[in-house]
């Protein structure tokens, strides 16, 4: 009886020694996604929206023209007609812009000489909000109300440098209003009015020498 009991105790022994460690208490559960159980997708995964936001960011405000590049030579058709000096035809360039911001009421234009003591070439301004380009017109085109250049005439007067190389500097202006100031407004008079009033604005360069 005695040698049963022992043999029974051996045994008892090397099946404790050979069972495989119990998990800790404390060890998370690991779960191994399946079909019947999968991981929740919708309080991860970005809406389309979202997404479309991030990856097409705001278009940038810009203005260009098909007659020439930020910072080149404008042809003489663009120039002023004044005899000895200039003999251009006084067409305004065609403009284009885009990226206005979404809550522009009107846009206005100038063009100054800065290298000329800021000669004032053109002003016009209530460009309706829906406009994006100007066609290339003598005098500037009929679209807004022109303002007064230094030439004392409305709308557009082109470049007529007395020598050397002069940068004339068109600005476009995003607003968020219209002006009350009648054709004829000086660039003065402009600014002030648009003071408080600029969501944005854009700038391009020609240039020419004589």
């Amino acid at each position: 009886m005695c040698k049963t009991i022992s043999t029974l105790v051996l045994l008892v022994l090397l099946l404790s020694a050979c069972a495989s460690p119990a998990t800790p208490a404390n060890t998370p559960e690991q779960i191994t996604p399946t079909s019947a159980n999968p991981i929740p997708t919708d309080i991860i995964q970005p809406t389309e929206a979202e997404t479309a936001a991030v990856a097409v960011p705001a278009a940038r405000f810009s203005l260009s023209s098909p007659a020439f590049k930020d910072g080149d030579e404008m042809a003489e058709k663009y120039t002023y007609k004044m005899g000895g000096q200039c003999d251009g035809e006084n067409y305004s360039p065609a403009l284009t812009w885009a990226g206005a911001p979404a809550e522009t009421q009107s846009f206005a234009i100038t063009l100054v000489d800065p290298d000329g003591g800021n000669w004032v070439h053109w002003v016009q301004f209530n460009i309706p909000a829906d406009v994006a380009s100007l066609p290339e017109t003598i005098a500037g085109p009929e679209i807004g109300v022109k303002g007064r250049n230094d030439f004392y005439s409305p709308g557009y007067g082109g470049p007529c440098p007395p020598g050397g190389t002069h940068h004339y500097v068109f600005t476009l202006y995003a607003l968020d209003t219209t002006l009350e100031l009648e054709e004829g407004a000086t660039l003065k008079a402009v600014l002030a009015a648009m003071e408080g009033h600029i969501l944005a604005e854009t700038q391009l360069t020609g240039l020419r020498t004589r």
